[in-house]
């Protein structure tokens, strides 16, 4: 019976369909960070496959791109090139590993008191904000950095704009399905208008085989990228309990004990490994896959397995890749705005949901140095060593958080 389910025409089409809702966010991660949307794709597919063999295939969730790596990813490459990052990325999905064991072997609760909200929350809104300029640089048809103007700024930040906002309708105001594809829904919108302005370059795409080998990239290792890159592993690992307890809730099953929170972790991590050996970004799981499931309540794992197949296949057609390389900047600022501050907010949440007392000394201090620190563009050490971004935020969060004495509790 379950093999009839597995290849039944109905269970083929509903992979395709999770496939069509991840799509969006799923090939933005590549695109913003310089990397290919086709090894994205390839490395989505096997991730998710690879996820599935850890968790014994009881777990509808499809693996792809992580958004909480895209601001160190760009800072990465263009400070060590796309090999070095990699190499980076698969020590921080070996990260995944040791948080799995301390799971094991001492419970959930291990984690929260090495990585409270109070550290956890000021470290996502720093991957939010700390790219900011990127983002809004973008929208004003320039380079990330600024320094060159590659779309006239007239046209820019009408395109740019009206990406955002048909991004921002149909999160807001979306339903169904539509309410899952904002991303999807803005980059076709941008897209559209930039073809009416004539600012999209087709040559890469009638140059491009219709079929071809995606460009692997392989890792190379150096420790300055992977010690940039290894702490920004704690925010997704943490939101990934979060996203484990959500899809918990849509299927009425508790996975965090079956088959537990630490088979799932570690499938994050072996799939986040897995895509940086071939040059693809991180698979984590993804919010936009739980709403897909909790709208079409279709909570067989099979369903995954069919979309990471679909995939890897589509992997392979070369002119979609090329196809999608010709998005305009300002499509991708556009979005990127609403994407990075969203960000932020998540990090904001963890902090307001815990209930702490921000005025605290203990807790001020802690927030305020992580803030400022990242957002400020800190950086410890020369050139042979240096911490910056995200990781000197983690580990300066994770310090003052041993190190800083906790508020006495006084009876009234």
């Amino acid at each position: 019976m379950e093999n009839h389910q597995t290849f039944s025409l109905k269970t083929i089409l509903t992979g395709a369909q999770m496939l069509f809702v991840a799509f969006g966010a799923l090939v933005l991660v590549p695109l913003l960070t310089g990397l290919d949307p086709n090894v994205a794709l390839f490395t989505a597919g096997l991730g998710t496959l690879l996820f599935h063999v850890v968790t014994k295939g009881q777990v509808p969730i499809f693996l792809a791109s992580s958004f909480a790596f895209i601001a160190p990813i760009i800072a990465s490459v263009q400070m060590w090139g796309i090999p070095a990052t990699m190499g980076g990325l698969m020590v921080a999905g070996f990260c995944y590993f040791a948080l799995s064991l301390i799971v094991k072997f001492k419970g959930v609760n291990a984690l929260h008191k090495v990585l409270p909200p109070v550290v956890v929350g000021p470290v996502i809104m720093v991957i939010g904000l700390a790219l900011a300029p990127v983002a809004v640089n973008m929208a004003m048809g320039k380079a990330g950095d600024g320094s060159a103007q590659l779309v006239p700024y007239e046209q820019a930040i009408w395109v740019s704009g009206l990406s955002l906002l048909v991004t921002l309708i149909f999160a807001v105001w979306g339903k169904g399905v539509f309410k899952l594809i904002p991303i999807l829904a803005g980059v076709v919108a941008g897209y559209l208008a930039s073809l009416f302005l004539g600012i999209v370059e087709f040559n890469a795409v009638t140059e491009a085989n219709w079929f071809a080998v995606p460009a692997f990239t392989y890792p190379e290792f150096k420790w300055q990228a992977i010690l940039f890159m290894v702490p920004v592993a704690i925010a997704p690992a943490i939101e990934h309990i979060g996203d484990m307890m959500a899809i918990s809730q849509v299927t009425g099953k508790d996975y965090l004990k079956k088959p537990g929170l630490h088979r799932t972790l570690l499938g994050d991590g072996l799939a986040t490994s897995a895509a940086s050996v071939f040059g693809g970004p991180p698979n984590t799981t993804y919010s936009e896959v739980t709403g897909a499931v909790m709208l079409t309540r279709n909570f067989n794992p099979r369903v995954m397995l069919w979309t990471a197949i679909i995939a890897i296949v589509l992997a392979f057609v070369a002119k979609m890749g090329a196809g999608l390389q010709t998005i305009p900047v300002p499509v991708m600022g556009g979005i990127m705005i609403l994407l990075f501050g969203s960000i932020a907010v998540v990090g904001l949440n963890t902090l307001v949901k815990s209930g702490e007392d921000l005025t605290a000394p203990r807790n001020l201090t802690i927030v305020a140095l992580i803030l400022v620190f990242g957002i400020g563009g800190m950086h410890i050490g020369g050139d042979e060593f240096s911490l910056q971004g995200v990781s000197l935020c983690a580990i300066l969060g994770i310090i003052l958080n041993a190190v800083l004495p906790k508020a006495v509790q006084q009876a009234d």
